[in-house]
C-alpha cells in the first residue's frame, strides 16, 4: 500500500532520536523518496525547527487515512484476491480428479 499524507506511521529504523516515534505524515516527496512526519524535527543552528526527511521504507503504517479512492482500491484488491482463490480451488479439484478414469 503506498504511503499518503494523513497516514499514521511508526518509525522503525533511523537514528536514536527518531526511532520508535509515531505521528501523522505531513508531506510526501515522491521525487526525493522522503516523507516528513509530525513532531519529528531537529533544530538548526539558529534555533529554528526543521523537519527530518525519512525514507518510506523505514516506517510502518499504523492507520490508513481512508477516503473514497483508498476504499475503492482496497475493494478492488479484495475482489482480485477472491478471484484468485476461486481459480486455485478449481485447479485443486482438477488435480484430485485427474487420476480417476
Amino acid at each position: 500500500m503506498p504511503i499518503r499524507k494523513g497516514d499514521e506511521v511508526r518509525i522503525k529504523k533511523g537514528s536514536v532520536a527518531v526511532k520508535g516515534k509515531e505521528g501523522k505524515v505531513k508531506s510526501v516527496y515522491r521525487k526525493k523518496w522522503v516523507i516528513h512526519v509530525e513532531r519529528v524535527t531537529r533544530e538548526k543552528a539558529n534555533g529554528q525547527p526543521v523537519d527530518i526527511g525519512i525514507s518510506p521504507s523505514n516506517v510502518q503504517i499504523i492507520k490508513l487515512y481512508m477516503d473514497k479512492d483508498r476504499k475503492a482500491l482496497l475493494a478492488r484488491k479484495a475482489r482480485a484476491r477472491k478471484g484468485e482463490e476461486k481459480v486455485q480451488k478449481v485447479q485443486e479439484k482438477d488435480v484430485k480428479m485427474g487420476g480417476v478414469d
